[in-house]
């Protein structure tokens, strides 16, 4: 089996099983516990946090952990946007292209506490600009929210023209950094506030992480014993918040060499598809993408029979985001950037990992894409 899903989860690295091993055995106690093994938990709690904030460039006190990347984007949208309702702030800005978990919470305060949502259009390739941004901005406006990159066609947004923006409104930006932790560098956003999920980068799935900065207010969703600062209460996940700061620091120890490789064999992919595929349209950004990250439509043919078709044949791939799966509704993110329905639903992303490949694994990779597109043609 070859396994090219990794946009939707990654295999446990043997690294982060092993940082994490200690606190799953001997060092089990409750990090809120005012005893020694409390404490023991506590101070590898805060020293992951520490390595994860400067992996971010933020400062150790911002790092809220969280069950992973959807409860971060809760937390940044919401909280934020609830913080700033005092001050009579009752306006967000988003994009039509954006995680589900961002967009529901932008639809939950929008029906619940009569905040107005602007979504800023996109163009075809699924990208966003910063004057647009500006255009939508208003003085009430209280939060943009944006992802770094997309989740299902992997366009990386131009976020230092969108912070650039933002700033000088005096808005606070939120990033959702979950699918581009790990290729694309994180520690000058020039953002208000991260998520990120750690099960993208090498951990079990369950621990994620919102950084926002100590001047911006924010409103906890999950109340109860106050552990997080009081912005996120309940007995923290230490074992997993290890296996995040040290997924985090590996993949960007390994970030560029990881990017140019990776990139390298996705884009010798993508041309050998498009050349053998007269069906075949590659989504999202032609050369502004994630370097893991190659998504087509196949005009005609249904995206779930090449998915069917490509596993016959030892290739796991998707129609997309994993969130959505299931669904027989085209992809939201298809539909904003104008593609009609019927095509949307033609469909399939592969997303590679990390690690090496062989010389001709793009060649062998593309070959089988021709050969099941061919038979799910019919």
């Amino acid at each position: 089996m070859l396994y090219l899903d990794h946009a939707a989860t990654s295999p446990v690295r043997p690294e982060v099983l092993e940082a994490m091993r200690p606190y799953l055995t001997g060092v089990f106690g409750n990090p809120s516990s005012h005893h020694t093994a409390g404490e023991a938990a506590a101070s590898a709690l805060e020293d992951a946090r520490a390595r994860v904030a400067r992996v971010l460039g933020m400062r150790t006190g911002d790092v809220v952990f969280t069950a992973g990347g959807t409860e971060a984007n809760n937390l940044a949208v919401k909280g934020i946007v609830l913080a700033a309702l005092a001050s009579g702030r009752r306006h967000l800005v988003t994009a039509p292209i954006e995680h589900e978990s961002i967009l529901e919470s932008a639809d939950y305060l929008r029906r619940f506490h009569s905040v107005e949502v602007t979504m800023v259009p996109v163009d075809r390739d699924g990208r966003i600009t910063a004057d647009a941004v500006a255009a939508a901005l208003r003085a009430d406006t209280a939060l943009v929210s944006i992802g770094q990159a997309n989740n299902e066609i992997g366009t990386i947004q131009d976020t230092n023209a969108v912070a650039a923006v933002t700033r000088a409104a005096g808005v606070p930006l939120h990033l959702d950094a979950v699918q581009s932790a790990g290729w694309l560098p994180l520690g000058a956003l020039g953002a208000e506030a991260v998520s990120i999920a750690g099960h993208k980068l090498g951990t079990p799935k369950g621990i994620g992480a919102l950084a926002v900065r100590g001047r911006v207010p924010l409103e906890p969703l999950v109340h109860g014993g106050g552990q997080e600062r009081g912005r996120r209460s309940g007995t923290e996940n230490v074992a997993g918040a290890v296996a995040l700061a040290v997924a985090l620091e590996i993949t960007e120890r390994e970030r560029e060499s990881a990017s140019a490789r990776v990139g390298a064999a996705t884009a010798e992919f993508i041309s050998l598809v498009l050349g053998g595929v007269p069906e075949a349209a590659l989504t999202g950004d032609p050369l502004q993408r994630l370097p893991g990250t190659a998504s087509f439509i196949f005009v005609g043919i249904s995206g779930e029979a090449v998915l069917l078709e490509l596993e016959r044949r030892g290739v796991i791939s998707s129609s997309g985001s994993a969130c959505a799966a299931g669904s027989d509704e085209p992809s939201h993110v298809l539909l904003a950037c104008g593609l009609p329905a019927e095509m949307a639903q033609t469909s399939v992303r592969f997303s590679f990992g990390r690690e090496p490949l062989p010389d001709d694994a793009p060649a062998r990779l593309a070959a089988i894409v021709i050969e099941s597109v061919r038979a799910a043609r019919g």
